[in-house]
Formats: structure tokens, C-alpha cells, sequence
């Protein structure tokens, strides 16, 4: 297990690492917070919230508040066992579908984004207790009587580790943006980080990204430091745990 694990570092965390030492001084970097709390209402929805800064494909930094809907089929065995330690159950499921809202406010007084997010997830377990996820996002966007889209997949390794009786989650992703703004696939991002949990009901994720965006010219290189805390909670357990009357 730690040769594999050793391996996993070498081959993939590694080259980020490279990347962030050649583009660094040429690029723009940033910090990027986020807060997700999540509400688990049945074994088969789930209500979110999300606040955060970010910057994606070419547009400049900017907040997105909202709400999302989020629907799981049933959890596999082989997947509760690869995610036995994550507080997201929602890992456990092979399926699940997310519908959210985001209102993005925009700075000179330009008018707001309203933003709806369907979104797919798949998650699959893979030998040596690896989890593979593929995340199929559209971001639909309507400006001041305008609208736009975008097509984004985001494809995920990760592997959680023990450390005594500690379990944080080390993971590295890719994700291309196809914009109809510029009718070609005008984004590339690339993401390493870890999850690490805090007690019962939160963890903190500090990841960092690069981009490659193609959508304008000259071509923009991006480096992001992100850090995201989430929050989850049982609204059945809480049910659960009242006494009768």
C-alpha cells in the first residue's frame, strides 16, 4: 500500500508541483475561499449552500451565492467501503444529480449573473481502494437579457489515507470548460489538494489549480490557492436522537 501510495505522489502530484515553479512568476495567482454547508434531508436528497470566490475560464475574479438540490441513487458496498471514512456520503453513491442556483454580483455596476447549475456525478471504485469521479457540469447563464453556457467535466483521483486514527484525502483532477462564447473548448484546469476532516461534521480542503485559458488572445496562465470548508449535517439524525413524547 505505501509503495503504491509513493507512486501515486511521484506520478501525479509531483509534475504540479514543476508547473508551479516554471509558470509562477508569469502568472497571476490568487486566493480563492469557499463555504459549502450541507443539509442531508432523506437518504436520497440533500440541500446545499454554497459562497465563494472564483475565477474561471478567462472572466475576472468574482462571488457565486446559492442554493443547490442534490439527488443520490442508492450506495454501492464497494463504494461505502473505498469512502468508509468521508463525511460526503454522497461519494458513496455511483449517482448522483445536483441542481443549483447562483447569483454572481459583478463589479462597476455591470448587471448580475443569474446562474442555474445542473450537474452529474459518477463516482466509481478502482482497485488498491482508489475512488474515480467524473463530474458533468453546465453552467447556464443569463446577463442583463443575455445568455451564455458553458459545458465543464471534471475528472478526479483520490485515495484516502490512515494516519493512526486519521483519515485526510489527497486527490488531483482535470477539468476542461467548452464556452459557446468562443464555440471551442477555451479552458483547461488542473487541481491538486486534500481533504482533511474536523471532527464529526466539517472539513477543510486547501487545493491549488492552474489554468490554461485559450479563450482570448494572448493566452492567460493562471496559479489559484483555494481553500474550501464544508459542513455536513442530518437532519434525520437530529429527528432520530429527540426523545418521544
Amino acid at each position: 500500500m505505501a509503495t503504491q501510495l509513493e507512486k501515486f505522489v511521484k506520478l501525479v502530484l509531483a509534475p504540479l508541483v514543476v508547473l508551479w515553479c516554471v509558470y509562477g512568476r508569469a502568472q497571476t495567482a490568487q486566493l480563492l475561499p469557499e463555504i459549502d454547508p450541507n443539509v442531508k434531508l432523506s437518504s436520497y436528497l440533500r440541500v446545499s449552500f454554497q459562497a465563494k470566490e472564483t475565477r474561471e475560464d478567462g472572466q475576472p475574479q468574482q462571488a457565486e451565492i446559492g442554493p443547490s438540490l442534490d439527488f443520490y441513487l442508492k450506495p454501492l458496498i464497494r463504494l461505502k467501503d473505498v469512502t468508509q471514512f468521508d463525511l460526503d456520503d454522497a461519494r458513496s453513491r455511483p449517482l448522483v444529480f445536483s441542481i443549483g442556483y447562483r447569483y454572481m454580483p459583478q463589479e462597476s455596476n455591470a448587471p448580475a449573473i443569474n446562474r442555474m447549475e445542473p450537474v452529474v456525478i459518477f463516482h466509481f471504485p478502482m482497485p488498491a481502494r482508489f475512488l474515480l469521479s467524473d463530474k458533468n457540469r453546465a453552467d447556464l447563464d443569463w446577463q442583463n437579457k443575455g445568455f451564455s453556457w458553458r459545458y465543464r467535466n471534471r475528472v478526479q483521483i483520490e485515495k484516502a489515507l490512515t494516519i493512526s486514527s486519521y483519515h485526510p484525502v489527497p486527490y488531483v483532477s482535470v477539468e476542461p470548460f467548452y464556452n459557446s462564447q468562443y464555440r471551442k473548448w477555451s479552458d483547461t484546469a488542473i487541481y491538486a489538494g486534500c481533504t482533511f476532516p474536523i471532527g464529526k461534521h466539517s472539513e477543510f480542503q486547501p487545493y491549488y489549480e492552474h489554468q490554461n485559458n485559450t479563450g482570448k488572445h494572448p493566452n492567460q496562465q493562471l496559479n489559484q490557492l483555494g481553500l474550501v470548508l464544508s459542513f455536513y449535517f442530518s437532519v434525520r439524525q437530529h429527528v432520530a436522537s429527540d426523545p418521544s413524547p
